[in-house]
């Protein structure tokens, strides 16, 4: 354990050459980065490493230099008190550079060395920035996209893509249109001419795509969709829509789902804050998005500026100040790196554990009459035996797109609802449904949602539904602990407004995926329970979906797309 004042971060994941000066006495970062620039097409590793083999050792001296030229100590102590480094997740050959040169530093100043994860740096420089106590982070950055939040010693997964990350999404229809890297500036800068055609949306949970999206767009764009994006008059070679309206519907609804789901996070944890972090971070409306859902919850919402969100070295040293002054360091010979380095992977030694207090949703004593969830208003009569539910109009999201979701998503709760009761799992009675007005009544059920009461047998119960329901050809799309109502001798499945019919055994592991991600999320104990679930769907349903959902849990989403 130190008393660090100093430490120079050095960042190389993929892209971005960077060496920072952190000093933890005036809070004041240095930054120097050099960036690497594809001449065409996305980033190809062997010409990033060979950038990064050139570019580390010329940011490295300069941060070193800054360093020297403002260190008022002795002249032959070193000018830094520690070298932390990303360790992962990113591109092998760039990491492997980076980790070399830390090393060398490291043994060279006779300092302690620190590994970072590049994704949780993303989290604590906007938790660092904002002075937030707990908050959720959605990280939106060119290779990942997820949204982690804190619990028993780690961040946790709570959602995220099940494809790409979301820079490298909106890259792939870019490069598509002929446009040079990176493609998001240039997405934003047409979107402000366009205007809204329909394209795909797609959220599971927490969870989310955007290669049916990126699909329809680049189908839009050359002249025809299976989406039933109208065509219009247009400059795109095929006759399709307009470039212009086709990155305005992109941004609306990439970032849409990205809102809906940090919502929906919020919601779960019963957090009030939110932190953006990631490259993709500095999109305006992206910000206006997250920002207006933020203050529609009574949250707080923070961006860190935008050399923090763009990857940089200045992250990496923060953190690895932190890490340092508890004296989570390094020795040489464990300091491999990890191009797969996942954030839930790595022991938050640095913070204070949270108060796990309960709260309702927005962090207020929950009422007794009324329940505010990520999407709906839901009014409570016990005693009548009532529950009125009205999804709210989300200002946020564009209002043609929100219509659409409101009504849609009303129309499945009703009828999903009512066929799983056929089947056989308890869910309530539905007494009437308005798609227009997006209103639901239904039976009053359970005493408590399971968040509140988790025990073994209940979470077997909902691996006994969740098998039932996949038996049907029916998937949930929102299993989480919040919507799960328990009795003494009832577990009850409710808001099935995002489930779908499927035969497909991937669907039905990510609707156990989801829930899995729901119990990481909200319990003290999670590893019992998440036996249990798996227990009772084996009772009922389907091995080949509990090995498909080991082949989800294994894919590593945190890797760099390569071209």
């Amino acid at each position: 354990m130190s008393d660090t004042s100093r430490v120079l971060g050095i960042e190389g994941t993929a892209w971005a050459a960077s060496a920072a000066v952190y000093d933890s006495d005036s809070d004041d970062v240095f930054i120097e980065t050099d960036a690497y620039q594809p001449d065409s097409g996305g980033i190809h590793p062997r010409e990033a490493a060979e950038h990064m083999h050139d570019a580390i050792p010329r940011v490295v001296g300069r941060a070193l230099e800054h360093a020297r030229k403002s260190d008022d100590g002795p002249a032959d102590d070193p000018p830094v008190d520690a070298v932390a480094f990303s360790r992962g997740p990113g591109l092998g050959p760039c990491l492997r550079i980076v980790g070399t040169a830390a090393r060398a530093l490291a043994q060279t100043l006779d300092v302690p060395l620190v590994g970072v994860n590049h994704m949780v740096a993303h989290l604590e420089i906007g938790r660092h920035t904002a002075d937030f106590d707990d908050p959720v982070c959605l990280n939106a950055s060119g290779a990942n996209a997820h949204l982690l939040a804190y619990r028993n010693g780690r961040y946790r997964v709570l959602g995220e893509t099940m494809d790409t990350g979301v820079g490298n999404a909106i890259d792939k229809f870019t490069r598509h249109v002929g446009w040079s890297h990176p493609g998001g500036p240039k997405v934003e800068a047409a979107a402000e001419d366009g205007e809204y055609v329909d394209l795909p949306y797609v959220v599971k949970g927490m969870d989310f795509s955007f290669s049916g999206i990126m699909s329809a767009a680049k189908q839009a764009y050359d002249g025809g969709s299976e989406n039933d994006v109208s065509a219009g008059p247009s400059d795109s070679p095929g006759g399709g829509v307009p470039v212009e309206d086709v990155c305005y519907s992109l941004q609306e609804n990439v970032f849409g789902m990205l809102t809906e789901v940090s919502e929906r996070a919020l919601s779960l944890t019963g957090s009030d804050e939110l932190v953006l972090g990631g490259g993709v971070g500095q999109n305006a409306r992206l910000r206006e998005m997250l920002a207006e859902m933020c203050d529609q919850r009574g949250a707080a919402f923070h961006a860190p500026e935008p050399r923090f969100l763009r990857d940089n070295a200045g992250m990496i040293a923060v953190l690895g100040a932190k890490m340092d002054e508890v004296g989570d360091t390094l020795a040489l010979e464990d300091s491999r790196v990890d191009p797969n380095f996942r954030p839930d992977q790595v022991p938050v030694t640095w913070r204070e554990p949270a108060s796990d207090s309960a709260s309702s949703d927005d962090g207020q004593p929950a009422s007794e009459t009324r329940v505010r969830g990520a999407e709906a208003v839901v009014d409570l009569e016990p005693e009548a035996g009532q529950v009125r539910k009205r999804r709210r109009a989300k200002s946020y999201r564009h209002p043609q797109l929100d219509e659409r979701l409101r009504r849609e998503r009303t129309t499945l709760e009703a009828r999903l609802t009512s066929l799983a009761r056929r089947e056989g799992v308890p869910t309530p009675v539905l007494a009437d449904v308005d798609p227009l007005e997006a209103r639901l009544e239904f039976e009053y059920v359970g005493d408590a949602d399971l968040r509140d009461t988790l025990s073994e047998e209940r979470v077997r119960d909902v691996g006994r539904h969740l098998a039932t329901l996949h038996r049907a050809g029916i998937v949930h799309g929102d299993p989480t602990t919040r919507n799960v109502r328990t009795t003494d001798e009832r577990t009850y499945l409710i808001d099935f407004g995002l489930g779908y019919h499927t035969d497909h055994v991937e669907d039905y592991a990510m609707d156990l995926h989801v829930f899995d991600q729901s119990l990481v999320g909200t319990a003290d104990d999670p590893e019992p329970l998440r036996d249990a679930v798996r227990e009772g769907y084996r009772e009922a349903g389907d091995e080949g979906v509990l090995e498909r959902l080991r082949d989800v849990e294994e894919r590593g989403r945190y890797v760099v797309d390569e071209p």
